[in-house]
């Protein structure tokens, strides 16, 4: 005869078992993802917000550097830690004006110099500018220009046609003004890309 089991003595009390923990190598895996999206996320905002702003190149004014209808990217913390300098290339709200467009304009003379043109020469506390291009047009500049010590004066690379700080809708730009230096710029139609100089 077949012995029958007895199901009544089977013991259902768990008490004596481990419990399950949670593995800790997926959870640090988990948590390694969380944090590397997380960091990507902010990277990119601060990117965009502080490196990657770009904005178009609307007219002639900078030629041959810059073409209209380019688009460049600005660095608007670089002058966080340290001042514009002669040369650099910057976009500025003319007379603080955010709803304007951006201008894109060289920086010529720097706070606290004198500039003025004479003759078609740019003279920078009173030495003509040897790096510059001659122009027709001096504007208010005929006249000597003081600098204030957070003023610059820009002008446009193709002197004959830009509105730049001659004019005196623009006249001098404050630092307050400066969103940031162009530093890259990129015109897709014929790959026309790389760094402002």
């Amino acid at each position: 005869m077949r012995k029958r089991r007895d199901l009544g003595t089977i013991d259902l009390d768990y008490k004596g078992k481990k419990e399950r923990r949670p593995n800790m190598a997926v959870l640090y895996e988990i948590l390694s993802w969380i944090f590397g999206v997380a960091a990507a996320i902010f990277l990119g905002i601060m990117t965009v917000n502080f490196v990657g702003t770009s904005t178009s190149i609307v007219g002639s004014s900078m030629e041959p550097a810059l073409f209209n209808g380019e688009e460049v990217l600005l660095n608007k913390i670089i002058y966080q830690f340290s001042a514009p300098k002669r040369g650099d290339v910057i976009a500025f709200h003319p007379n603080g004006d955010e709803n304007t467009h951006l201008y894109v304009k060289r920086i010529v003379a720097l706070p606290g110099e004198t500039i003025q043109i004479k003759q078609g020469s740019v003279y920078i506390n009173g030495e003509m500018h040897a790096m510059d291009t001659e122009t027709n047009e001096a504007g208010v500049a005929a006249d000597l220009i003081e600098l204030k010590d957070d003023e610059y004066f820009v002008m446009g690379d193709n002197r004959e046609n830009s509105e730049d700080s001659r004019s005196a809708n623009i006249g001098n730009v404050s630092r307050e003004m400066i969103v940031g230096k162009v530093w890259y710029h990129m015109k897709y139609e014929d790959t026309r890309m790389g760094r402002v100089e």
